[in-house]
């Protein structure tokens, strides 16, 4: 099993999940970010990257939320599904910024605010 591959089960377990959905997720993942992602200053493909990932966010806390509600939701199940292939889409370029130590906090930042809104 490679980094990307265990760093993923083990956020899927700490979402609670138990469906093998492939969502992003990074080792440097923390729910105890203090900073602000604006102390994070990124390049402008990077940038594009978080915005997608931030509006990912938003269409995937609610679905979360309603399979956690009731893991046998079919269509929390299905709308899981989708997101997961959307976002396995940009896997590689998120791997890659996030060997950039402003990227990887920027990152850790914004998904803080998931880790949040879930628990």
């Amino acid at each position: 099993m490679n980094e990307y591959e265990e760093s993923r089960r083990g956020f899927l377990a700490k979402l609670g999940l138990a469906v093998g959905a492939p969502v992003l997720a990074s080792e440097k993942l923390s729910a105890h970010v203090l900073n602000s992602k604006t102390e994070f200053p990124l390049t402008a493909p990077q940038q594009q990257l978080m915005d997608r990932y931030e509006q990912w966010m938003d269409e995937f806390i609610p679905v979360i939320k309603a399979f956690r509600a009731n893991p046998d939701d079919a269509a929390a199940k299905k709308s899981i599904a989708v997101l997961s292939e959307e976002a396995e889409a940009w896997r590689v370029q998120l791997i890659k910024f996030m060997k950039d130590e402003n990227f990887a906090r920027y990152y850790m930042t914004v998904t803080e605010r998931m880790t949040k809104e879930i628990y």
